[in-house]
């Protein structure tokens, strides 16, 4: 059975790499997994920050959210799923965390910055493409930027998980 809890400042290192393998399994070089290494990274700070939800079954973390909010906004900064457990319903109880999280502390849309390769799931959900936002990894690289209508999507059973 498969949980959702808040991760402990020492689980950060292996979440971490967790979101590394995730992102790689997109078929991404060594070089271009080396230049998002940081980006990638969890810091103690955003235990404070930020609000994270690992997804976990007794072997282990599985996957997990990472989102912020500003002013009614909400950031999803991170979703990543273990490899071998991609497309098993990790990353949609995750988005279904990070919808509830955003709703509730007073959010009325959600963006996220989404890999090329993620933008599916994520119009799963409603969201639309809102222009195009810089890799804060490569230079040069640019990321769909995808807003999604949180009142719209809690409205409408079609964007649901």
């Amino acid at each position: 059975m498969t949980i959702l809890r808040p991760p402990r400042s020492d689980e950060l290192p292996l979440l971490s790499e967790l979101c590394l393998r995730s992102k790689a399994s997109w078929g991404y070089d060594a070089a271009f997994m080396a230049a998002c290494r940081a980006e990638l990274m969890l810091c103690p700070e955003e235990l404070r920050t930020t609000h994270l939800q690992l997804a976990e079954e007794t072997a282990g973390p599985l996957g997990l959210a990472q989102v912020a909010i500003e002013e009614g906004r909400a950031d999803l900064l991170k979703l990543f799923v273990e490899p071998a457990r991609q497309k098993g319903g990790i990353g949609r109880l995750l988005m279904a965390w990070a919808l509830a999280t955003a709703r509730a502390l007073g959010a009325s849309e959600m963006v996220i910055e989404a890999d090329p390769g993620a933008v599916g799931f994520y119009r799963r959900f409603g969201a639309s493409q809102a222009g195009w936002a810089p890799s804060g990894s490569i230079p040069g690289r640019r990321l769909p930027r995808l807003v999604l209508d949180l009142a719209q999507q809690k409205e409408n059973p079609r964007f649901q998980p």
